[in-house]
């Protein structure tokens, strides 16, 4: 019942954190459209003697809308504000609650990879904790920097820097949490700007208006540029929320050149629709990011790694006994492994029947991928996987 229940609460947390990651994603993208799209008013026209910097018309939901830009703050501070924080606070928040319940109690199985390192389970939670926390230094003391007024050149050193970080943990962490942990890094940094930069700045000029002063525009400038940075971040981060149910991503023996070349498209993408607000059509950057996802694709393709010759006679005991020996102890209607409340995508292996039916997910999982046993902690041996692959090559009966 215990394990049942905490695999609930990573249901719950998950849920939480997908709709408020929509929330949150879903007014960057819009007030960066919002941003990109505005128009400035006619020249002494009665907007642009109250400081509008820029206006649109919009309808939706059969009303129209006419949102307006200042060009640093109205003439007087409006009695309401909505400040768009929680979004990103909750986001952050429910994601590092379900990076603990996911990964870092269970990080001797969903952490820690043998053949990868000889990190303890602690060490690897210090190691996934170290790089949120390093990353977001980081990053703030470039923009802090003089690199800082550069844009081009900052977001070369900053994609760089998440290279460098995805490098080191995939020689650290198993393949899925290396993943994850660069996105959370990712994540952390997001939601940094917003809780460090943006709403204290934002705050400065309201305190500013309050005071009878005029506010200082570098807030809203720093603000602006945090804010344009986490929106290139989103498309990265979308990806490695769905890489875990990719093998051939995370499972890849350069799998963290993989994730920057994914990333890497995801930003070029997302770069053609800010054009396009603008009203340009760039689209060399999408061929662009096109060009990679081919590349990853072609990349990534099954890869048998050759096996050694079986020992004996293949049938469907042997193959059966491998199962006990080094699944079940996952997928069986009760798992034992420490954790694990249901068998992992509903597969139950203890039955011939259960077996026959999963051979080919089987044979993806333990021989084209090598991703399971997870982190191979039964040790199933190669010789073990030639049985399962000549058993799959002539025909998986039950005989």
């Amino acid at each position: 019942m215990e394990a049942h229940l905490f695999e609930f609460l990573g249901l719950l947390l998950r849920w939480l954190h997908l709709i408020a990651g929509i929330a949150w994603i879903g007014s960057s993208f819009y007030f960066i459209w919002l941003d990109n799209s505005l128009e400035p008013p006619a020249p002494g026209s009665e907007n642009a003697k109250k400081g509008v910097s820029g206006e649109l018309w919009a309808v939706h939901g059969g009303g129209f809308y006419n949102p307006q830009k200042y060009a640093v703050a109205p003439a007087s501070l409006p009695q309401h504000l909505h400040w768009f924080k929680w979004e990103a606070y909750t986001t952050w928040l429910s994601g590092t609650a379900l990076l603990i319940v996911v990964y870092w109690a269970r990080s001797q199985s969903m952490m820690v990879d043998a053949a990868v390192s000889s990190l303890t389970p602690a060490q690897a939670v210090g190691l996934g904790a170290a790089s949120m926390v390093v990353s977001w230094l980081v990053y703030d003391g470039l923009c802090r920097s003089p690199l800082g007024k550069r844009d081009a050149l900052l977001g070369v050193v900053v994609f760089a820097w998440l290279t460098l970080l995805a490098w080191g943990l995939h020689r650290g962490l198993g393949g899925r949490a290396a993943f994850v942990h660069v996105g959370t890094a990712i994540g952390t940094i997001m939601a940094a700007n917003v809780f460090f930069v943006i709403i204290p700045g934002q705050k400065k000029m309201v305190d500013a208006m309050r005071a009878g002063q005029r506010p200082d525009p570098i807030f809203g400038q720093r603000g602006k540029q945090r804010s344009v940075h986490n929106n290139y971040f989103t498309l990265p981060v979308l990806f490695i929320m769905i890489s875990n149910h990719y093998a051939s991503t995370y499972g890849h023996p350069y799998a963290w050149a993989v994730l920057m070349l994914m990333a890497a498209a995801g930003v070029s993408i997302r770069h053609f629709f800010n054009r396009r607000h603008k009203g340009v059509l760039a689209w060399q950057y999408p061929l662009f990011g096109a060009l990679l996802l081919g590349v990853v694709a072609w990349w990534t393709a099954p890869k048998i790694i050759p096996l050694p010759k079986v020992e004996g006679v293949v049938n469907f005991e042997r193959v059966r006994s491998i199962m006990g020996q080094r699944c079940i102890n996952c997928h069986s209607a009760v798992p034992t492994f420490p954790g694990i409340a249901q068998p992992p995508a509903g597969v139950v292996l203890t039955a011939p029947d259960g077996i026959v039916k999963n051979a080919q997910r089987i044979y993806q999982q333990v021989i084209v991928t090598r991703m399971m046993p997870l982190g191979n902690l039964t040790q199933m041996t190669d010789q073990e996987r030639a049985v399962v692959a000549a058993w799959v090559a002539d025909g998986a009966s039950t005989k």
